[in-house]
């Protein structure tokens, strides 16, 4: 299999700068309690500039921003208001409404962008890919019939070294279990 490249250089300014540069003042920002200021999603919490931010909605609990970076059109990132980094320190509130606003975002994606479908995941840490592993964040992705697979790992054959019977038996033993919040 021959590898491919694509043209992206609109990449460029996130690869030189990182999180492009703010234009509200310091001063005006209004960080919640536990915020990351070097954060960009806890910045676009704190900046109240949506448009600057490409900040698209804000909940009681989430907020949902354009991708600067997409993998393809409507690209968006679903995240909780507070810097969390771990699916367990979310509250079931939060939780509950970031799940709601991804099914909400689904209608409305289909209807403005005519898409057939989406890849919406987490990269839970650093090793699975999160970019920003301090703070949660859904990738929400529209595709279309016949568009490029935007997960390049997907054109290489990787070795899987457990079963899905002894995974299943695992996960089965786990979940058994009573939950330590419930």
């Amino acid at each position: 299999m021959q590898n491919k490249q694509l043209w992206a250089p609109w990449r460029l300014g996130y690869i030189k700068s990182g999180t492009p540069k703010n234009s509200t003042p310091e001063e005006a920002l209004d960080w919640l309690e536990g915020a990351d200021q070097d954060c960009f999603l806890c910045r676009c919490v704190a900046d109240l500039d949506d448009r600057h931010t490409l900040t698209v909605q804000r909940g009681a609990y989430s907020i949902v921003v354009l991708n600067r970076y997409p993998y393809n059109n409507g690209h968006l990132l679903i995240a909780p208001r507070t810097h969390k980094a771990r699916l367990d320190d979310l509250s079931v509130a939060e939780h509950s409404e970031i799940m709601q606003t991804m099914a909400g975002l689904t209608s409305v994606l289909e209807r403005l962008v005519s898409c057939d479908g989406f890849n919406i995941g987490l990269n839970l840490g650093r090793v699975a890919g999160a970019g920003v592993p301090g703070h949660l964040h859904w990738h929400m992705v529209p595709r279309w019939a016949g568009d490029t697979n935007f997960m390049p790992v997907l054109a290489d054959t990787h070795v899987i070294s457990q079963s899905l019977e002894s995974l299943y038996d695992l996960l089965h033993e786990v979940l058994a279990q009573p939950s330590p919040t419930a």
